[in-house]
């Protein structure tokens, strides 16, 4: 099973909002899901709010985040915190 950490489109039209989510990559963009890891609300002055730990822990077991989750963890600073826990694991 290959999880995808990826947005899920909620919202009325031209007013959206998504969840960041882990889900298997074969399910449909707004179907089912394995866990909630933040909310990102464009509209709302770039409101976004993960959960840290969340996101790492899935980015350890091997989830690929698509090209705009990652640009909202580069935002966030999860990337960083990312590659450092990979370098403390290479070097030990």
């Amino acid at each position: 099973m290959a999880v995808k950490l990826r947005l899920q489109r909620f919202g009325s039209k031209k007013r959206p909002y998504y969840r960041v989510v882990a889900t298997d990559s074969r399910n449909p963009r707004d179907g089912r899901f394995i866990e909630i890891i933040g909310i990102y609300q464009p509209i709302e002055n770039n409101k976004l709010k993960i959960d840290e730990e969340k996101a790492l822990a899935w980015l350890n077991k091997g989830a690929q985040p698509t090209d705009t989750v990652k640009s909202l963890f580069r935002k966030v600073g999860i990337n960083e915190k990312y590659v450092q826990q990979k370098q403390v694991r290479k070097n030990e």
